[in-house]
């Protein structure tokens, strides 16, 4: 297993901690982080859920051959399970991201409170770049937040953005310097603790009333498309590429 929870102080920390893959999340990994953040959430000792990487990295996003072994099998997979948590998590998820945040890296920071950015970081969405489309509700969050031009410019081009980009684009809190931004995600999260709870979490329920239902429903849509593309020719070709580290040809699809 290489996610590692700990609560101290009023904060439940989710890390990932597979740096030897680039932090890339595997099923078990996912269903780990969906168990932590439900217990979390059950907790009444805890005010807030940190989720951090290691130096870096925050997370390169599924791993692949993980994936291709064992692809997520409907709305009680991990993977969904994970968003699903994350996204009616009654208490306030904090994000220090410490570095490279690649696919799900970056579009679960959509379902945070509060987010926190390495100046070494750099965060990409190249869903379509892999035959593949938007998961975790980014194709109706990232519209709603960014606007759409610049949402096709991270959704459909796949280019990559730096962490200034990220608060610019109302993603993100703050940059921080690589060797400060887990230590200050740690102190907003605990910032709940001189808080009272039952105002806070109505206060984010409040926040997330008018779109918490369009979520889950994408999350679900964007799934059943997301399978599908899986087992397409492109996605095969994008997938033999990465693992034969090659530049995929897409010339002959249309």
């Amino acid at each position: 297993m290489s996610i590692k929870t700990a609560t101290l102080n009023g904060v439940t920390t989710i890390e990932i901690a597979r740096p030897e893959k680039k932090n890339a999340i595997t099923v078990d990994m996912y269903a780990a982080m969906a168990q932590a953040l439900r217990s979390a959430n059950s907790d009444a000792a805890v005010r807030a859920v940190l989720i951090t990487g290691q130096p870096g990295i925050f997370t390169s996003g599924n791993d692949l051959e993980d994936f291709m072994h064992r692809p997520k099998q409907g709305m009680d997979s991990p993977v969904f399970q994970f968003m699903k948590a994350l996204t009616t998590s009654e208490k306030p998820v904090v994000a220090a991201v410490t570095g490279a945040a690649i696919g799900i890296g970056t579009t679960l920071l959509l379902h945070c409170d509060l987010v926190y950015v390495s100046d070494e970081a750099r965060l990409a969405m190249p869903f379509t770049s892999l035959g593949l489309v938007p998961e975790f509700a980014s194709s109706l969050v990232l519209p709603q937040l960014v606007g759409h031009v610049k949402a096709a410019e991270k959704l459909l081009l796949g280019d990559p953005f730096t962490a200034q980009d990220a608060v610019d684009l109302g993603l993100a809190n703050a940059v921080l310097p690589a060797t400060e931004v887990v230590n200050h995600a740690r102190r907003m999260a605990e910032r709940f603790n001189a808080l009272p709870p039952g105002a806070v979490r109505e206060s984010k329920k409040l926040m997330r009333r008018a779109s918490s239902a369009a979520v889950l429903e994408t999350i679900a849509v964007e799934g059943g498309v997301f399978q599908e593309r899986l087992t397409s020719p492109e996605a095969r070709e994008a997938f033999t590429a990465f693992f034969q580290k090659r530049k995929p040809d897409f010339s002959q699809f249309s």
